[in-house]
This record gives C-alpha cells, sequence and structure tokens, in this order.
C-alpha cells in the first residue's frame, strides 16, 4: 500500500474522501471538516480528529456570521 498517496484510510467505504469532498464543492473549511470525520475511527486518536473537525466547523460557522454581518452593514449604508 502506499502511504503517502494511497494509505488505507484514505478509501474505507469504497470512495476517497478528497472524492466525495470535490464532488459536493465543499470549501476549505468544510472539507477538512469531513476528512477528520470520516477517517478519524481509522487514523489512531478519534478525539483529536473530532476536535480537529469542530474547529473547522466552527471556522465555517463564524466565517457565515461575519459574512452576514457585513452584508447587513453593507446594505444599511
Amino acid at each position: 500500500m502506499d502511504n503517502i498517496n494511497n494509505p488505507s484510510h484514505y478509501n474505507i467505504g469504497g470512495i476517497e474522501t478528497i472524492d466525495f469532498i470535490e464532488a459536493k464543492k465543499l470549501n476549505y473549511n468544510l472539507g477538512n471538516a469531513v476528512k477528520y470525520i470520516s477517517r478519524c475511527k481509522y487514523k489512531g486518536n478519534q478525539l483529536e480528529d473530532l476536535h480537529k473537525a469542530a474547529w473547522y466547523i466552527n471556522r465555517e460557522i463564524e466565517n457565515l456570521i461575519n459574512e452576514a454581518f457585513y452584508k447587513s452593514q453593507t446594505l444599511n449604508t
């Protein structure tokens, strides 16, 4: 098995995580969250990977909040 380009935990479930991310056209934060969630049981530190996924999800939430705030500010000026 090629541990650089195709580790065994990359395609569990029949699809590589990157292919799913690209097919769904997920942005960086959401793609990373999916990556950490989909592989967490197979890499050795499930809790750490779930914390990483949560960090990316929270960052995406903050981005959406800030974007909504910015849009509301430009509409009011």
